[in-house]
């Protein structure tokens, strides 16, 4: 069967998601409401699963399964496999304790909100009061004392009069005593019922998260998934072998657990899969209506870990597919400080999991240890072009404090799909979308408005043919992958860059190259005080 963390689906899987979204464009216009309201959701954004399987006699079964829950919080729908885990039923332990928290929820609001808040109320009321019955006594002290130094300094006492000024000072620093001591009495009875009901809410809220924590253990505990050995295991069990140890929301609930779940249920044996997005991209994703993508990792990695042992699973396809470097870098600069190399697309900036030659261990090889070659900043695999590397600590520095204050210019050329006039995209603009990690499938990044990090670039198109336009790129931030979702979501351009494989349509076995140029890099050195500029031709 095909790795669904790395594949290009079979012509049997298109054609049954072909089937598939037929049948959908059908449904819509069902007089059936659940149908309607079906097909609305799977528009808002769903992934979408097709499995070919085989039984004992060889005859194919296909498969479909959507991805997580229907809004109305449930599993089923006609067509489609069910849950691999069903604790949604209405009468089950899930949904009663669920109940008994979400009753808890009610209580404790009302109890914050209620109770809770008119005792703080009381309080707050009285010790304002009393405070200021304080602040009171405590400026008719000074005005008292103002005057005794005025008496003082006139000369005019006596004294009989001194000794009576001392006194009167004396009591009324007593008093303002007394009247603080008065007052935290007074408060004392509020205070301590202020602390019994804060308590009491603590308590309420303990039990919450203690309730909670074991209705997910529980849950994790009992959703237990099959592979094809006909073995069983939890989620529980699955996650604790991970660096994560506790599964994240959701896990087991996306298409390729259910699918293989259910052929395994059937006595089928898998043969074929495919995960689909239908639908407009969702959560600041950029996903294509109608391609394929591979697995997410952080949920579906450890459980298809498991899954998957007893099928004969194909090698990953990046060793055939992924576009490799044809040609070595080339040094077009250097200096005691640093080089700028032109990189090759395919080739990596640093030294990544695999054995695959990176431009860092390449300079190192030439220049050898001693120089301590490190790459000032980096571009994707697939992106060629620019790239600076530095000498020794020193420089390494103070070149990144240039990125750092956005002190070097860089300009990228791309190809992005679709012609930007009949798009109707402005010529000139200015793309500002924070971006972040999809933490549940790297290395994806995904647009995301509130604790995403700025990114923002400038772009002028120059030219429109078959079908594609060129574009500069003038990026102001560096974030991973920014100028790839900058191009591909649709809050931004809509146009992913030709050749992206992870932003923009798969191209199967198409061996084109991304079409990603660091075009040139300008900065002023200030080691030399020197001003640099480098450009490298387009090679696309």
């Amino acid at each position: 069967m095909n790795n669904p963390f790395d594949y290009i689906p079979d012509a049997e899987c298109d054609e049954a998601f072909r089937a598939l979204t037929a049948r959908l464009a059908t449904l819509k216009m069902s007089d059936r409401t659940e149908d309607i309201n079906f097909c609305r959701e799977l528009e808002a954004g769903k992934m979408l699963g097709v499995l070919i399987a085989a039984d004992d006699c060889g005859e194919r079964h296909t498969l479909y399964a959507f991805s997580g829950q229907l809004g109305h919080g449930g599993f089923h729908y006609p067509g489609f496999v069910g849950p691999v885990f069903d604790y949604l039923c209405p009468d089950g332990y899930f949904k009663t304790k669920e109940a008994e928290i979400s009753r808890q929820n009610i209580d404790i609001t009302r109890f914050e909100e209620g109770t809770l808040a008119e005792i703080k109320c009381d309080y707050e009321q009285a010790k304002e009061r009393l405070d200021a019955e304080i602040d009171v006594y405590r400026e008719k002290c000074r005005l008292s004392k103002s005057e005794r130094d005025a008496r003082r300094r006139s000369g005019l006492t006596d004294e009989a009069e001194l000794a009576a000024m001392i006194r009167l000072s004396q009591f009324e620093k007593a008093e303002l005593h007394r009247m603080k001591k008065r007052s935290a009495n007074a408060l004392r009875p509020l205070a301590d019922r202020l602390e019994k009901a804060s308590k009491q809410l603590d308590v309420m809220k303990e039990k919450r998260r203690s309730d909670s924590e074991a209705l997910q253990q529980w849950l994790f505990s009992n959703f237990k998934v099959l592979n094809a050995h006909g073995e069983s295991k939890s989620l529980s069990e699955i996650f604790a072998g991970t660096s994560v140890k506790i599964p994240p929301s959701g896990a087991g609930e996306c298409c390729a657990p259910k699918l293989l779940h259910a052929a395994y249920r059937h006595g089928w044996h898998p043969i074929a899969m495919a995960e689909y997005w239908y639908g407009a991209p969702k959560g600041g994703e950029v996903r294509i209506h109608g391609e394929h993508y591979p697995a997410c990792r952080g949920k579906c990695l450890p459980v298809l870990g498991w899954m998957l042992q007893g099928l004969d699973i194909r090698p990953p396809l990046d060793g055939n597919c992924r576009v490799m470097a044809t040609h070595s870098p080339e040094i077009i600069y250097e200096n005691q400080w640093f080089c700028v190399v032109d990189k090759p697309s395919g080739m990596l900036s640093v030294p990544g999991k695999d054995a695959a030659l990176s431009v860092q261990q390449w300079l190192t090889d030439i220049y050898g240890a001693e120089r301590c070659v490190q790459m000032a900043h980096r571009l994707d695999q697939d992106t060629s072009g620019l790239i600076i590397a530095t000498f020794g600590r020193q420089p390494f520095k103070v070149m990144q404090s240039l990125f750092a204050l956005r002190k070097v210019n860089k300009t990228y050329v791309a190809d992005l799909e679709g012609d930007y006039q009949s798009l109707g995209r402005p010529v000139i603009g200015c793309i500002d979308l924070p971006l972040s990690p999809d933490w549940l499938d790297r290395p994806r990044q995904r647009v995301d408005a509130d604790s995403g990090k700025d990114a923002v670039t400038d772009y002028e198109f120059i030219s429109a043919s078959d079908g594609r336009s060129r574009v500069i790129f003038h990026p102001h931030t560096g974030r991973t992958h920014q100028l790839r979702v900058h191009a591909a979501s649709l809050s931004g351009l809509g146009m992913p860059i030709a050749g992206d494989r992870l932003y923009g349509k798969n191209t199967g076995h198409s061996t084109e190259r991304l079409h990603l140029h660091a075009h040139r890099i300008e900065f002023t050195f200030p080691i030399d005080g020197r001003h640099y500029h480098f450009e490298s031709l387009v090679p696309f």
